[in-house]
């Protein structure tokens, strides 16, 4: 896969959003308008016609190369909600492990009319390489590459704190699970950086610590007790069987007894303090069902709130500009 490249490519030349890869090199207003637009979408679910007309007439390709069924639809009902024509795509990835196949694929579907393509594919760089070679009226959503990148999941977890807790600036947010193969993790912590939180933890064994994490600006802990004193927001990682090679851990139920969250170590943190999971849960692996279900958990508000961020990022990208 090619390299990365210039975060520019995600911007028009007037600043405004094109493409939406990664958090790296967005700023702060960006990743604020993004908040406050979502925020203007929330209320679309509740009515009787739960559509607005921002992006009638255009085509999104759903390019899913990685299967995610929740991501996948919650991708379509924003688009559908912004009144667009959906495709869903689901591509075997070993007849499009090659540069040539993907650029074949790109191809056919600029053919078809499609003006925005939402991207998740094994690979990182994928939705980079997909942006840098699509036509210049197509914009490009990256959900999820590899382990670099899920920036709408990192959107949809800010949006859902700033919903419960208002200003960063004086949180305390602790991250808690497979950083090292987390491109969730690696959004979450760019975005928190940039909304400029009061501090950021990981809490992860050794052996799932990346080794630049002292530059990532955050502060690592292995011991989950110590990690949790005083926290505002625990945000659960999804141990990724998948992605797990190697003796990394020795079970699952090692990794439940030292790192998941239990009634007993929720009490560690702030009283107030909320709890976050991407999905799916592994229960009894990442947290216990008292938890999930427990009055702290905003796991459920995260899939609704995904909905109006994800319109929000579209809109921007395709649309005549901030929602109504």
């Amino acid at each position: 896969m090619e390299a990365f490249g210039n975060t520019r490519l995600q911007l028009r030349d007037n600043g405004r959003l094109r493409h939406f890869l990664t958090l790296d090199g967005i700023g702060r207003e960006l990743l604020t308008e993004i908040l406050d637009n979502a925020e203007s979408f929330t209320g679309v679910s509740e009515r009787t016609v739960k559509k607005v007309p921002l992006l009638r007439g255009k085509v999104i390709a759903n390019l899913f190369f990685e299967n995610s069924t929740r991501t996948r639809t919650t991708f379509e009902l924003a688009a559908k909600r912004l009144s667009a024509d959906v495709l869903n795509l689901n591509i075997d990835a070993s007849a499009t492990s090659k540069g040539e196949s993907l650029l074949d694929t790109l191809r056919n579907l600029e053919a078809m009319h499609c003006d925005m393509f939402v991207v998740r594919h094994a690979s990182s760089g994928a939705a980079h390489f997909i942006a840098r070679h699509a036509a210049p009226h197509v914009s490009v959503i990256n959900a999820g590459d590899g382990r670099h990148a899920h920036p709408t999941q990192a959107m949809l977890d800010m949006f859902t704190i700033r919903r419960h807790k208002g200003d960063f600036s004086q949180l305390r947010v602790a991250i808690v699970g497979d950083i090292l193969h987390s491109r969730v993790a690696r959004s979450q912590i760019l975005a928190l950086n940039i909304l400029r939180a009061g501090e950021l933890r990981i809490i992860a064994p050794r052996t799932l610590i990346p080794a630049e994490a002292r530059n990532l600006g955050v502060h690592v802990y292995h011991d989950m007790d110590k990690g949790l004193n005083g926290v505002d927001v625990i945000i659960m990682l999804r141990l990724q069987r998948e992605r797990m090679r190697g003796a990394r851990l020795p079970s699952e139920h090692e990794f439940f007894q030292r790192y998941g969250l239990t009634e007993q170590r929720l009490r560690l943190a702030r009283p107030d303090a909320i709890v976050m999971h991407p999905g799916p849960i592994n229960r009894g692996v990442e947290l216990d069902s008292h938890v999930a279900d427990g009055a702290q958990s905003v796991i459920l508000q995260q899939v609704g709130f995904g909905i109006a961020v994800r319109m929000a990022v579209m809109s921007m990208a395709l649309g005549p500009g901030p929602a109504p």
